[in-house]
């Protein structure tokens, strides 16, 4: 994995997969643009990469629009251009839809689709200006597949599929790839982060997660999957036979849903 140059914007960089990406792009040569809501962790991952003076730290929240503009322009910028825009900062959910609230379910679909979408936007004519890019967002399994306790979560990844697919029809002849990226278990702090129906933090480790891939193994494949310029990767263990099933057998899936042990 050869990088070196190579500009890469990742938001939700301040821990988790995105974490794992910054190391793993910046000890392929990549300089880096490292975004999320925590400035202070970030800082501190920047110190941890390789050629630290290289990369940037710009905070960010997806959900606020109004800055994204902006944001987008100050990257721009500080790096002469985007050649990456590896779009991976979310929210999860852990809560019955009956229990959830609408402003909760607001929140989650602004951070996860439409702070995604505005960003992606924001850079997009920089990249259809040099007609090269790679956009890379990182969906879910639950992109792909509903399960409970998940309900605005799965929603805010299944249209992140839709836009995301149209977006690539449109660009691919200006040079640009988009490359979706569906994770099932991943050792992170996604669960213990995800909002409960209330919009507090559910402030549990699931058991599933605990027992997932590693970050770095992660970031290794998603890295991987941009380089080749690939449509969509899905990865993880025994969690992505689901994905294979709701093709062939989506019966069978619903009722090995609805019995599964989901936190």
């Amino acid at each position: 994995m050869e990088e070196k140059g190579t500009v890469v914007w990742i938001t939700g960089a301040s821990s988790g997969i995105g974490e794992a990406l910054a190391y793993a792009w910046s000890s392929a040569g990549a300089r880096l643009v490292l975004s999320a809501r925590n400035e202070e962790k970030l800082v501190e991952i920047k110190g941890r990469c390789t050629n630290p003076d290289s990369h940037t730290v710009l905070p960010l929240d997806l959900a606020r629009p109004e800055s994204l503009g902006p944001a987008a322009r100050a990257a721009l910028d500080l790096s002469g251009g985007i050649d990456v825009l590896m779009n991976n900062a979310g929210v999860s959910q852990r809560s019955l839809a009956a229990e959830t609230s609408l402003e909760v379910d607001r929140r989650i679909m602004e951070t996860n689709f439409f702070g995604t979408v505005a960003l992606t936007k924001a850079v997009l004519p920089s990249m259809l200006e040099r007609r090269s890019g790679s956009i890379g967002v990182v969906s879910s399994v639950a992109g792909k597949i509903g399960t409970p306790l998940r309900s605005a979560y799965c929603a805010s990844k299944h249209a992140l599929h839709g836009f995301f697919d149209a977006l690539r029809a449109e660009v691919w002849r200006q040079g640009i790839s988009v490359t979706i990226v569906c994770p099932g278990f991943i050792r992170t702090n996604i669960s213990i982060n995800a909002l409960n129906g209330c919009g507090g933090a559910h402030g549990v480790m699931d058991d599933a997660q605990a027992c997932g891939m590693l970050p770095d193994a992660c970031a290794r494949k998603i890295i991987e999957a941009v380089d080749k310029r690939r449509d969509e990767v899905c990865i993880g263990g025994r969690e992505l036979m689901g994905v294979y099933l709701k093709r062939v057998a989506p019966g069978l899936l619903n009722r090995i849903i609805r019995k599964a042990k989901v936190t």
